[in-house]
């Protein structure tokens, strides 16, 4: 328990998306089942802590939650889809210090298509623009990479870069989370040719500043994993699982869990019935970590890879060397 350091509270399943690749908004939960806001208390301080959901600015009591993780967390996390812009914005405004995030797939035809929403890239840039007006200065774009959408990735980019946003991305996964198992990769030669398109371009940004510069050149390292699961045929392309060391979940319900990305929810405990302390040191718990060590699905979280690069930094930063290098060379970059 003492190198966790990050934690996602699902805090609902309900969700006004109808994405293609998740499945949660079949599955809802209902607002009565849902954990009340005071067992969060029950979290240790100073995790990193995502809100997410499905939507969770659907709760009623969404600023509740925010209100005593805020003080709480090391950096507090808001994943959106960007729908609910008065209510982001009016988050934003009472913790500025947070960091948010809105889901975008692609650009408009291909965002709403994949999103199942009607207007949904008009909301998530709608949302964007009003929070750059407050003091949240952590804002940007996520997006969920796949052959379906890959095409609007550098373009995605391109406008974060315009509007001095950020642009978080990740791989389409199967698991008991996404209620699915039919995320395939179809055209994976499109998927990696644009993905290392991507990665190049990351490396070369064009960002201002030091820092964000820097920044892209580690997410230029995370995509070269995405690259490499988008192939499909490179094995052990990650680093070891963090599971439940590094990260875990909770569920809407209150049920604690290592990760969302097994097939089934691997549950140790739940926050209404017992402390943290005893659910991370509970035989169940031990269990599941069992489960973890042996676990073969080779997920691509950014989560794994941003706790490897702070162990292991000498690992990322040699390969950006080299790869401005090659990149100045004219060479391909090791993917």
């Amino acid at each position: 328990m003492r190198n966790v350091v990050q934690a996602s509270l699902i805090t609902t399943f309900r969700c006004n998306a109808k994405c293609g690749m998740c499945n949660i908004w079949r599955f809802p939960t209902r607002p009565e089942e849902e954990l009340d806001p005071m067992h969060y208390e029950k979290l240790p301080d100073g995790l990193r802590v995502n809100i997410t959901g499905g939507e969770p600015m659907i709760r009623d009591d969404i600023e509740d939650i925010f209100r005593i993780m805020y003080p709480k967390s090391s950096l507090l996390e808001l994943s959106t889809n960007g729908y609910f812009t008065d209510r982001i914005v009016r988050i934003a405004e009472k913790f500025p210090r947070i960091l948010i995030r809105v889901s975008c797939e692609g650009l408009p035809a291909r965002n709403d298509t994949l999103r199942g929403t009607k207007n949904g890239f008009d909301h998530a840039l709608r949302t964007i623009l009003e929070l750059k007006k407050t003091k949240c200065r952590n804002i940007g774009l996520s997006v969920v990479i796949s052959d379906k959408n890959v095409d609007d990735l550098l373009y995605l980019y391109q406008l974060c870069v315009c509007l001095d946003v950020e642009l978080a991305n990740c791989v389409m996964h199967d698991s008991w989370y996404f209620h699915t198992t039919n995320n395939a990769i179809e055209d994976r030669e499109k998927a990696v040719r644009i993905e290392t398109a991507f990665v190049k371009a990351l490396l070369r940004s064009k960002r201002h500043g030091l820092r964000n510069r820097l920044k892209d050149c580690g997410r230029a390292w995370f995509n070269r994993s995405i690259a490499r699961r988008l192939a499909g045929n490179v094995p052990n392309y990650r680093p070891p699982c963090g599971a439940l060391t590094d990260f875990f979940f909770v569920d809407p319900r209150g049920n604690v869990a290592p990760c969302n990305g097994s097939d089934e929810e691997w549950i140790i405990g739940n926050l209404k019935d017992s402390s943290f302390e005893d659910i991370m040191n509970s035989d169940r718990a031990k269990k599941a970590m069992e489960k973890v060590k042996t676990c073969d699905k080779d997920c691509c979280f950014i989560v794994t890879d941003r706790h490897d690069m702070v162990r292991r930094p000498w690992k990322p930063i040699l390969w950006v060397l080299s790869s401005k290098v090659r990149l100045w060379l004219g060479l391909p970059v090791g993917i």
